[in-house]
């Protein structure tokens, strides 16, 4: 069973902590079981591939993004543009939302 997270695909975040902190950026994958999500052109390692004729894949060092962990992004609200907690709401027609915590906008459009 997975758990439910505040932070989804293609939400803007910023990293709160380690090497890449400060950095902004665009989601684009979340792994829920993990608590791990991987962002758009942050926390890159290099990785050493072998080649391999069945994939025509040449052999060399490939750099990629690598997962940080989820309690360390935090969402960017889209109304504010700052860095904020997340709340949720029913709407009239019972679709809970998320919400900004500091302006009360949706970040659910």
């Amino acid at each position: 069973m997975s758990e439910k997270l505040h932070i989804r695909k293609n939400d803007n975040v910023v990293v709160l902590s380690g090497k890449e902190k400060g950095k902004r950026g665009r989601v684009l994958k979340v792994n829920p079981r993990n608590r791990r999500a991987i962002l758009e052109n942050i926390n890159f390692i290099k990785k050493h591939t072998k080649a391999n004729q069945a994939k025509r894949q040449k052999g060399g060092i490939v750099e990629q993004e690598a997962p940080l962990d989820i309690s360390n992004l935090m969402l960017i609200c889209p109304e504010c543009e700052k860095p904020v907690r997340i709340g949720y709401k029913v709407l009239e027609n019972s679709k809970k939302v998320r919400i900004c915590g500091k302006c009360g906008g949706l970040v659910d459009k």
